[in-house]
């Protein structure tokens, strides 16, 4: 971890959070942080749409804790059944916005090119991007991991990316949610040449913040967070539980 960038710690709920456990979780998690002056790191929780304006009431201003979308249309408005466009994410009390998911790449055929579509949306918006990138367990086996993330970083980065609105998050596919990871030297492999790779493009992208997700949980956070070019994480299920959650959080404060 780098001490010139600010980690950042973000929970993406998926689709889990309902009241009134939502709202405890958001207020057992601010409690804590409230009690470790300074703002070391950057906690972010990425909860369903609708629970963005409730998180908000509890939070009230101030807090110690940022608010994100899971995803976002391209677009302002239109008629675009059951999608939200990057504006109402910011109305509803966000700050970042995740695109280009691997769960949305595959269960909604997202490419490369649209994740870039929504990436503009979110800088539109004033919103942080979360820009997500990760390999298959068939690619990284026929020894294509570098070469598939490189392209994905290629095309689903915008212009306009700057350290400032966007963060990049390496989700290994094969690694969401199957208690499975890389080792520490892989990790640290695919940070590098991330970092390397999208400097030749911008050299001040170099800068921008690149997170590690991927069966994140207490017993190996403080291993990953240790990783040179990793400035945090994206934590899927250990996000939902506070005592599982805030183990992670503790790595970067």
């Amino acid at each position: 971890m780098s001490d010139g960038r600010q980690p950042v710690i973000a929970g993406n709920w998926k689709m889990n959070g309902r009241m009134p456990g939502a709202t405890a979780t958001i207020a057992d998690l601010a409690a804590r942080l409230a009690t470790r002056p300074g703002a070391a790191c950057a906690v972010v929780i990425c909860p369903p749409a609708p629970l963005l304006p409730v998180l908000r009431e509890i939070l009230g201003a101030n807090s110690r804790i940022a608010l994100g979308g899971q995803d976002c249309h391209a677009g302002t408005s239109g008629a675009h059944t059951g999608d939200v466009a990057a504006e109402m994410l910011a109305d509803a009390g966000a700050a970042y916005c995740i695109v280009g998911h691997s769960e949305r790449r595959a269960d909604h055929g997202e490419d490369d090119r649209s994740v870039a579509a929504k990436a503009v949306a979110a800088h539109r918006a004033g919103l942080t991007a979360i820009v997500c990138v990760g390999e298959t367990l068939a690619e990284r086996e026929a020894g294509r991991a570098l070469d598939i993330v490189a392209g994905q970083l290629d095309g689903s980065l915008p212009d306009g990316a700057t350290p400032a609105n966007t963060i990049i998050a390496y989700e290994p596919v094969w690694a969401i949610g199957t208690g499975r990871t890389p080792t520490t030297d892989d990790v640290a492999a695919m940070h590098r040449h991330m970092r390397a790779h999208i400097a030749k493009r911008d050299a001040a992208l170099g800068d921008c913040r690149l997170l590690y997700g991927g069966s994140v949980k207490a017993a190996n956070a403080a291993e990953l967070m240790a990783v040179a070019d990793v400035d945090g994480a994206l934590v899927g299920g250990a996000s939902l539980a506070v005592d599982d959650f805030w183990p992670i959080i503790e790595t970067c404060l």
